[in-house]
């Protein structure tokens, strides 16, 4: 089993798809209804990445604002040909299919080019003369969004300039007999074609399988070992692995990138962070490939984050609910400042920065003034969201979970508990402390809310179960994501740092 880190990007990545270019790695991920949209991540040793860009970091790449649920940025693939970097992915919900073009992975990228064919989670590849395919998911909605079934794997020759469908669609793949056959990734390998596919659904039963044939169009021989790899009915600590992308690596060694979670807990039920990005190893027997098992390497540290606030621009890791973060914030000496819009969490385009949380264990905190209506929260979803309100100068730990609404006050909290420019230390701690077989080693972690005062003494508003916070629970497409709002007025930051529990 690998020494390297698991997951190699924590936190909500999902869907991840990678290339290499020479001795550079670039990922990429899904970011549904965050702004910017489909970050990439860059890598020279498969272990260490760095977040360099965006594809979508500009109003109007994406639809954004209007789209619902679970809409926005579907399961990108990224690919490089003739010295160009593309990412064609799923604005699900918004403009569909697109396709965008860049020099340099960081940026700037296109607008994106509208391609004209339905389905999700799209895939190029080009053969040796230069054609190139486009491979897609068949799900198929209704005009209201509803399920009306899905047809397996898709596929049409484009001009990858102009985004021309140079044919009409035609069936490829039906998968291995799992059902949901989506995530296409098609490969020329040796002398045969490739077919990657996610099967089983993006829960327990996710898992990896493969078809080759001699043709791009197929037909294709269903790999007798399929599915590849699947975590489902083991005790692995990784669940849900799947929706993988294969690649060589600068020494020719194959590996694969996939999603997968953590659950927490005795029975391993809950994964508080949601899909994140895990590697494995590849090798190959009588011209199949054939996947290493791995799990996440509990001796990785779990990545601290501070940000002051300091410079012209907001960093990379910060994001906004279908819009773009400049357009409800902005930097001012050294301050983030968050500007109310008079509409709630709940709102599809609440005035809230935010990141993804990347420990399971520990301390996030923030230095925040404000004046109306604002505070610190943990955000899943629109429905579901905790968070640490200062409204009129009081505090109160707030929880929303669909129907259900709880709020604790904080008595305590008054002058004491402001800095002489008016600033109060806020903090969640996610704990996981209780003894095995108590009701309360069941679930993920709990989540401490409250404020550290003038002494840095720590005063816990309310504790709340951080199980209602998970993927299984929620059943969502990201992970949690910890920042700012602003409801009335305007809430201003000063510092956030993430510290993880000490071991």
């Amino acid at each position: 089993m690998s020494s390297r880190p698991n997951p190699i990007i924590p936190g909500f990545n999902p869907d991840p798809s990678i290339v290499r270019v020479g001795d550079d790695y670039y990922i990429v991920n899904s970011t549904f209804e965050y702004l910017p949209g489909l970050p990439i991540y860059h890598s020279r040793d498969l272990a260490n990445w760095n977040l360099i860009g965006h594809v979508a970091n500009r109003p109007g790449q994406f639809q954004g604002v209007g789209v619902k649920p679970p809409g926005g940025a579907w399961a990108p693939t990224i690919r490089f040909y003739e010295g160009k970097f593309y990412v064609v992915v799923t604005d699900f919900f918004g403009r569909g299919n697109l396709l965008f073009t860049a020099e340099n992975p960081a940026g700037p990228w296109s607008d994106g080019i509208e391609l004209a064919i339905g389905g999700i989670d799209p895939d190029l590849a080009w053969d040796e003369f230069g054609t190139c395919y486009l491979s897609v998911s068949g799900l198929n909605l209704n005009s209201e969004g509803g399920f009306e079934g899905h047809n397996g794997i898709a596929q049409v020759k484009i001009n990858h300039l102009t985004g021309e469908l140079l044919e009409a669609p035609r069936h490829l793949w039906e998968g291995s007999g799992l059902m949901f056959a989506e995530g296409p990734h098609l490969y020329k390998i040796g002398k045969y074609w490739y077919l990657l596919t996610a099967e089983g659904g993006t829960d327990r039963g996710h898992a990896v399988s493969i078809g080759r044939s001699l043709s791009p169009e197929g037909p294709w021989q269903n790999n007798p070992a399929n599915p590849l790899t699947t975590a489902a009915g083991s005790n692995r600590r990784v669940q849900n692995t799947g929706h993988a992308d294969m690649f060589e690596d600068a020494e020719g060694n194959w590996h694969m990138v996939m999603l997968g979670v953590r659950p927490r807990g005795m029975v391993k039920a809950y994964s508080p962070l949601g899909r994140e990005t895990f590697l494995t190893d590849v090798h190959w027997v009588n011209e199949w490939p054939v996947v290493a098992s791995f799990d996440t390497n509990e001796q990785t540290p779990q990545p601290e984050f501070h940000d002051e606030f300091v410079g012209q621009q907001l960093g990379l890791e910060w994001m906004g609910v279908r819009q773009q973060p400049g357009q409800v914030a902005d930097l001012v000496d050294e301050n983030l400042i968050i500007f109310g819009k008079g509409e709630s969490l709940n709102a599809y385009e609440p005035a809230a920065i935010l990141k993804r949380q990347r420990l399971l264990l520990g301390t996030a905190s923030a230095k925040i003034k404000v004046a109306g209506v604002g505070g610190l929260v943990l955000r899943y979803n629109e429905t579901t969201h905790y968070e640490l309100e200062i409204a009129n100068g009081k505090l109160a730990a707030k929880v929303n979970l669909a129907s259900i609404h709880q709020s604790v006050d904080a008595p305590s909290f008054g002058a004491n508990a402001l800095d002489q420019d008016g600033f109060a230390r806020l903090f969640l701690t996610f704990r996981q402390d209780a003894k095995p077989f108590t009701p309360e080693i069941l679930t993920c972690d709990f989540i401490d809310m409250g404020f550290i005062d003038n002494t840095g003494q720590r005063h816990i508003v309310a504790s709340f179960d951080g199980r209602h916070m998970s993927s299984e629970v929620i059943s969502s497409f990201t992970g949690r994501a910890i920042g700012f709002y602003c409801i009335d007025g305007q809430t201003t930051v000063a510092s956030y740092s993430e510290v993880p529990q000490q071991t």
